[in-house]
């Protein structure tokens, strides 16, 4: 329960640490998005009609006091009001969100169905013996940071070039439901997948060497036995965390990928909103995004235990070490 209350605790102070840097930062930006919006003289609006319209917002009082405000809203779950179109920004959100939790989610697991098998390909120790299979094993080890160096929008460009333009296989226009997420999901699966691939290679590879595998394949344990009941729970560790780092990437990468398919989602909001200098919405998105990537990362680090005895054992013994230490 120690290791579980101090996760919790962390988790928390990250999110109002994020919370209070992100209001700063938007804040610190120069002008003014009321008067942007509505400072225009094609609009006719008189200084009376804006300075109205700034106390609507909330942009006339003081930083402090609007900052206590904000927070006491968010935490109400009142996300404010957009200043570009005038409407809720939690309608905004529930709008754009489904679309962009269904991207992201599908790219997630094709990501780790991708890593996992390079990963596994390219450490079998079946695939050691022939010449073609470890040309096969050494252009698997090769393929991660050859996907790392590919930014997002370029795959996304390729894929419409090669698969829709020149193949004709997925319509990039009145595509369907499942259609029109083919290319995006490829798009955002290929650059995660790489970094998860890398860790699940080098691990295998540290549990490969490991004495109790030598151990099991000298009482007869055959190599898939030993990837799928041994080394995988062991070497699946350091990629769960990394699994949970990459969702900043995750996002980033499907703001990217949203503009250049012109999927409308939180990327398209969020490109928007940058446009227009949208103070609430960019708040919104920011603090939104914060909280799905601190709950990944909380479970994350909530699994470990499940996945790794030793910290089970440790957390357990850590009550009966203090009370020896009281004693004496």
């Amino acid at each position: 329960m120690a290791y579980v209350r101090r996760r919790i605790g962390g988790a928390l102070l990250v999110l109002v640490l994020a919370f209070i840097a992100a209001y700063i930062l938007l804040a610190a930006l120069p002008g003014d998005a009321v008067l942007a919006r509505y400072g225009n003289p094609d609009l006719g609006l008189t200084a009376a009609q804006l300075a109205e319209i700034r106390a609507a917002y909330g942009a006339d009082r003081p930083q402090l006091v609007q900052f206590f405000e904000t927070a006491g809203s968010f935490l109400r779950g009142d996300l404010g009001y957009s200043i570009q179109s005038g409407a809720a920004v939690s309608a905004l959100l529930a709008e754009a969100l489904p679309s962009t939790l269904t991207l992201a989610a599908l790219g997630l697991v094709s990501a780790v169905a991708l890593a996992v098998a390079i990963a596994i390909t390219a450490t079998h120790p079946g695939l050691r013996g022939h010449r073609a299979a470890r040309a096969l094993r050494n252009l698997l080890r090769g393929l991660p940071p050859l996907m790392v160096s590919l930014p997002v929008f370029w795959i996304g460009i390729v894929l419409i070039q090669v698969f829709s333009f020149q193949l004709g296989l997925v319509p990039v226009l009145n595509a369907g439901p499942i259609e029109s997420l083919i290319l995006p999901v490829a798009t955002l699966a290929i650059p995660i997948a790489a970094p998860l691939a890398q860790v699940l290679i080098r691990s295998i590879d540290e549990v490969l060497a490991q004495p109790f595998v030598s151990v099991a394949r000298a009482r007869g344990a055959t190599n898939t036995w030993l990837l799928s009941r041994t080394v995988a729970r062991n070497a699946v560790l350091p990629a769960l965390t990394m699994a949970g780092l990459l969702f900043g990437e995750l996002v980033g990468g499907a703001v990217v990928t949203e503009a250049v398919f012109g999927r409308m989602g939180v990327g398209q909001l969020t490109a928007q909103a940058v446009a227009a200098r949208d103070t609430p919405v960019l708040l919104a998105v920011v603090v939104i995004s914060t909280v799905v990537f601190v709950l990944i990362n909380l479970v994350v680090d909530l699994l470990y235990p499940v996945l790794d005895a030793r910290l089970r054992r440790s957390d357990a013994a850590a009550p009966t070490r203090r009370a020896a230490v009281a004693v004496r």
